[in-house]
């Protein structure tokens, strides 16, 4: 079979005196049967070149649902006076979200109520999500919110947990949360702009006789607002903000009417996050740190100018959260490329960080909605340590496993390893990696394996080394799997964050490619062996190292990749766009124009020998539309020129997170390991 070769209809798109012409433009056009029907022929092919590895995706799939507890469970929280969990039945794609009344323990509960069957709300839809649930302080009504196209726009919906029967509510177009006042009846919401999708507007509703009231309005499109409860539940608190920018202002949620005061005026370049403890905020903010400091202020004082130094700014850590008790305060920090739980006794200003054995893991506060206890509710896992949910004694150091993640069939973590390496970057930064294998005879790591690097790298988001049952089919067959935490994530700290975004992108792109030259160098692998995957923001990352250094690499997944970045960051009406002017750049601004262009992986396409490569995406992604890599994959078609694999899998019935269902998106991975596996010659 052929592959498809989309028609050209020259687009000129000029700025800034530059003249740029997209062939390719009039992919765009989601509701074209042309467009429809070239992405049909697109997935005829992509299944054409994979139809040798049926059987062998077959397997796979059947391999990593094989390895899933069909009828898991949650581990249950207390809140108000009811224990919630989730569970699943064997057969179910989707959760039972459920809850028991009473009792100081779990075991001594009442009789187990469903507030959700996702299942059966799924029945009939192609996809289907549920967000947000949010029950009221008299635990009587519950909000939801759900989406059956898979563009992240919920619709939310009121259920009376007494008699089972969903109120007459049916707020379109929201971002799924809700949070109820303390009245029982008014909800507060964010409604998202019809195009963008920018969440801009915060409203109240009472959910008995329908009144809806415009609460708040960003007016400024760089920025996103959204609404939630303190824990303390004294607050409805509002947040708005843009990526280094934030802005809040509350009310006291018994009197859902009244005017929401700001709690610190925006000021550009001002991040702050607000707790609210007995007669007192919390303040986490960068004034004059750029890897945070811990603010206090009394609670009718709440400007700048009354904040009080409570944990001062350190130049090697990143404090990245805090968890307020009664008698404790719980810091989530970052140094080194590891993250750690520090706890503070309030009443005796004892501190000590949490302890674990491994060399590179991942730990994070879980569900913990009361202040009143010394127990903190934590999460563990790392690359050979399956997920694990802990309680922790803040006062006696004990920790006790209440789950971890079981794996059918059995799972040894002593036939497994992780590492973590050093990189030196070509500026002389060094850049941590996180390594898994499976262990052979040898006491070494293997060499001149096949080998998967990883990375995301934008948004300050750390990629932290986690466990995956499904990776161990790759692991199993003797790959090598390896993170990057390269330069645009924050996992160095705010400074790594600041070093991979606008105009010093391109750090992260030189960051992956020394990464992999490193593991070639040290023979872990080589360029005939070398696989790189990344997606979304890191299907960027792939576009641009192909383009970059297309010979180091044997083969290429990109995910709903973002790859048409001068044309999207110019186009103000569609998602994602104004609000992300301070990760990449405007380029409306000349400056950032010419170096978005220079990296931009469409735009930079060439006449050159590309490795294999799999795109995948959605017809109704929301955060990167489905033309992008449409565009991209045809131009690479025109351009190219080797005889490598060259694919394109869109799924037309689902967005940026695939399908929903906990079965059906593993289909998408088994599809991309039989991808990998191909090029190995193993099928």
């Amino acid at each position: 079979m052929h592959p498809p070769k989309a028609k050209k209809i020259p687009k000129e798109l000029t700025i800034h005196e530059d003249t740029r012409i997209d062939d390719y433009f009039w992919l765009n056009q989601r509701e074209d049967q042309e467009v429809l029907d070239y992405l049909n022929q697109e997935n005829a092919y992509c299944k054409a070149v994979l139809k040798p590895t049926e059987s062998l995706q077959k397997e796979l799939y059947e391999e990593i649902v094989g390895r899933i507890k069909k009828d898991d469970e949650s581990v249950p929280y207390k809140k108000n006076g009811y224990w919630y969990y989730t569970r699943f039945v064997k057969e179910g794609e989707y959760p039972i979200h459920c809850r028991r009344a009473g009792g100081d323990k779990f075991e001594n509960s009442g009789d187990e109520e469903i507030l959700l069957d996702v299942n059966e709300l799924a029945k009939g839809h192609s996809y289907y999500a549920v967000g947000g649930l949010s029950v009221s302080p008299n635990n009587q009504f519950l909000a939801y919110g759900e989406d059956t196209v898979s563009r992240r726009i919920y619709t939310l919906k009121v259920k009376d947990l007494m008699s089972g029967k969903l109120l007459d509510v049916n707020i379109q177009r929201t971002t799924g949360g809700a949070t109820w006042a303390e009245d029982n009846e008014t909800l507060f919401y964010t409604e998202k702009e019809e195009k963008s999708l920018r969440s801009a507007k915060i409203f109240s509703y009472n959910v008995f006789n329908h009144e809806s009231q415009l609460r708040y309005h960003e007016a400024d499109d760089t920025f996103n607002c959204g609404v939630y409860k303190s824990k303390s539940k004294k607050y409805i608190i509002i947040t708005s903000g843009a990526s280094i920018t934030s802005e809040f202002r509350y009310i006291d949620a018994r009197s859902p009417h009244e005017d929401f005061t700001v709690f610190q005026e925006r000021i550009r370049g001002l991040e702050y996050g607000i707790t609210h403890f007995e007669d007192k905020w919390y303040v986490l903010t960068n004034w004059d740190a750029q890897n945070f400091r811990l603010m206090q202020t009394h609670e009718t004082n709440t400007s700048r100018d009354f904040w009080k130094e409570v944990m001062p700014h350190r130049d090697e850590t990143l404090i990245e959260g805090i968890e307020l008790f009664k008698n404790h305060m719980v810091v989530e920090e970052r140094t080194k490329g590891q993250n750690f739980i520090r706890i503070i006794n309030q009443k005796t200003a004892e501190e000590h960080y949490m302890n674990f054995d491994s060399e590179t893991y991942d730990c994070w506060t879980s569900i913990n909605p009361e202040f009143d206890t010394p127990i903190l509710r934590f999460g563990y896992t790392s690359m050979t340590t399956p997920s694990s949910v802990f309680d922790y004694d803040m006062n006696t150091q004990e920790k006790t496993l209440l789950k971890q993640q079981k794996i059918v069939g059995g799972y040894d973590e002593s036939n497994y390893e992780s590492k973590r390496i050093w990189v030196e970057a070509r500026d002389g930064e060094q850049v941590p990696m996180s390594m898994v294998y499976k262990k052979t005879n040898e006491l070494e790591i293997p060499k001149n394996a096949p080998l998967l690097l990883y990375a995301y790298g934008s948004y300050g988001h750390s990629l932290d080394p986690y466990f995956s049952s499904v990776r161990l089919s790759l692991l199993d067959r003797g790959f090598i799997y390896v993170i990057a935490h390269i330069r645009g994530g924050e996992d160095l700290g705010r400074r790594w964050y600041d070093q991979g975004k606008l105009l010093h992108k391109k750090n992260t792109f030189y960051d992956f490619i020394d990464c992999g030259q490193h593991l070639i160098k040290q023979g872990y692998t080589s360029n005939q062996k070398l696989y790189a995957m990344g997606g979304s923001a890191g299907g960027l990352l792939m576009g641009a190292v192909i383009n970059m250094r297309p010979d180091l690499w044997k083969g290429v997944i990109a995910a709903v990749p973002f790859v048409d970045v001068v044309t999207t960051m110019l186009d103000e009406s569609i998602p994602l766009t104004t609000g992300e002017y301070d990760e990449w750049g405007n380029p409306n601004e000349e400056v950032f124009y010419h170096y978005i262009k220079s990296y931009s992986p469409y735009d930079n396409v060439g006449r050159k020998a590309y490795p294999n490569l799999l795109i995948t995406t959605g017809l109704h992604d929301s955060q990167v539309q489905y033309w992008e890599p449409a565009k991209w994959i045809a131009k690479l078609r025109e351009y190219k020129t080797d005889d490598n694999i060259l694919i394109m899998d869109c799924n037309m019935e689902t967005g940026h997170g695939g399908a929903s269902g906990r079965f059906e998106a593993l289909k998408e991975t088994a599809m991309e390991y039989a991808f990998l596996l191909m090029l190995e010659g193993r099928f």
